[in-house]
């Protein structure tokens, strides 16, 4: 799994050279999610989306949260100048966001250094859309090094956070997998025709929406996954021994989705001369 380059990765890479770089990222990242619990997920989905889409290098500012990466760059800028780079911000902060909402705390190996590109094509191409099925789903994670037990640990992350309608439209009036009472209450805010209500909100784990626990693989057991792709994890295919241990085991879990966390963040990070360390989060240095 470990590429020559996450070798290069360390947790002690700013001992020496910024030492208060994890503390300055932790106090603005967990200050952020106290005042809006969503922005944990916002963060966790921001550095998910970094790895797959280009190696653990920030995509420049396209997705709700880098106004908190940006605050955090800013805070640790102002203790140590150009030393830290985005691509560790968001490695740390969605680590810090999953334990400030009460999921595991692992350690996180640093020393990436930034993309200088940001690509919209590869986002579309790499990153699994809400509509897969298990064999889309496997592929995607498997192409970056992933196994089946990471892909199906790191969709516990929609343990927290919320969708948008036209993410679960034709779920809500298609799937036959799905409880109907869950459907029927979730209709009221996507409306048919499709398009109607496409940016109204729905949270991914409705049980506990705030709280990073395993209750997003309970809600497969029983049939309510919000996403298409979420509900094809538990719908007797190989994945459904996996749902059930995590469901039942909350320890279990925690465990499996820190270890794939750190599996995820070592897909290709750039090291030593490669990159660049950003200024800005938000924009490429030019």
């Amino acid at each position: 799994m470990a590429s020559a380059a996450s070798a290069q990765l360390s947790s002690t890479f700013y001992d020496t050279s910024c030492p208060d770089a994890l503390s300055t990222i932790r106090r603005v990242v967990t200050a952020a999610v106290r005042s809006e619990p969503r922005m944990g997920a916002s963060l966790v989905r921001l550095h998910f989306h970094d790895c797959f889409v280009d190696g653990a290098a920030p995509n420049a500012g396209s997705i709700r949260g880098m106004n908190v990466i940006d605050n955090a760059k800013t805070q640790v800028e102002a203790v140590c100048k150009q030393t830290v780079s985005c691509a560790d911000i968001l490695a740390v902060a969605a680590r810090d966001s999953v334990f400030a909402l009460g999921g595991p705390f692992w350690t996180v190996p640093l020393g990436r250094r930034d993309s200088t590109t940001a690509s919209k094509t590869n986002a579309e191409n790499d990153l699994p859309p809400p509509s897969s099925d298990l064999q889309g789903l496997t592929d995607k994670f498997s192409n970056k090094g992933l196994s089946v037990t990471d892909m199906v640990a790191l969709s516990g992350a929609h343990t927290i956070g919320q969708s948008q309608c036209k993410n679960f439209w034709d779920r809500i009036y298609n799937d036959s997998n799905i409880d109907t009472a869950f459907a029927t209450s979730l209709k009221e805010n996507c409306p048919q025709p499709i398009g109607s209500g496409d940016s109204s909100l729905a949270p991914l784990d409705r049980t506990s929406p705030n709280a990073f626990d395993n209750a997003y693989y309970s809600n497969l057991l029983s049939q309510k996954g919000l996403l298409h792709s979420d509900q094809v994890l538990f719908n007797g295919g190989g994945t459904d021994n996996t749902v059930r241990s995590f469901a039942s085991n909350p320890a279990a879990f925690g465990s499996a989705f820190a270890t794939a966390m750190v599996n995820m963040g070592n897909i290709a990070p750039k090291t030593r001369t490669q990159g660049q360390i950003r200024l800005s989060c938000s924009k490429v240095k030019s």
